[in-house]
């Protein structure tokens, strides 16, 4: 399906990793979701109960990040990943997680986990 709502660099202060330091003192991450589902008929009768709404995305995957802390952000990914294809609309869903601050020795830019989740 070709159509698609994309959410990206939604900025959420989180509590996730291995490290006692990482729960404790949280940093922020970085989502990204879309979700593919047939916009026709929002397009046809302009009305936000026929899409998905995108406030109420950002809102799940805010709540989901800065929530229940997780050891992994591919455990993070994969809750906002199930949580938004709980809408029946939905064909597929991928979720982006980027903890741009996780605890690397090194100089780099990001580090980021994506899960994809189609319906069965």
């Amino acid at each position: 399906m070709p159509d698609r709502i994309t959410l990206t660099g939604l900025r959420v202060f989180g509590r996730h990793g291995v490290f006692e330091h990482e729960k404790r003192d949280g940093q922020e991450f970085v989502v990204d979701v879309v979700a593919w589902l047939d916009l026709a008929p929002a397009a046809a009768s302009d009305d936000l109960t026929q899409t998905l709404h995108y406030g109420e995305l950002a809102q799940l995957a805010a709540d989901i990040v800065g929530g229940e802390p997780y050891d992994l952000i591919e455990s993070v990914a994969g809750r906002i990943a199930d949580e938004v294809l709980k809408d029946s609309r939905l064909s597929a869903v991928e979720v982006t997680v980027h903890k741009p601050s996780a605890p690397i020795p090194l100089n780099f830019a990001d580090v980021a986990v994506t899960v994809h989740r189609e319906r069965g």
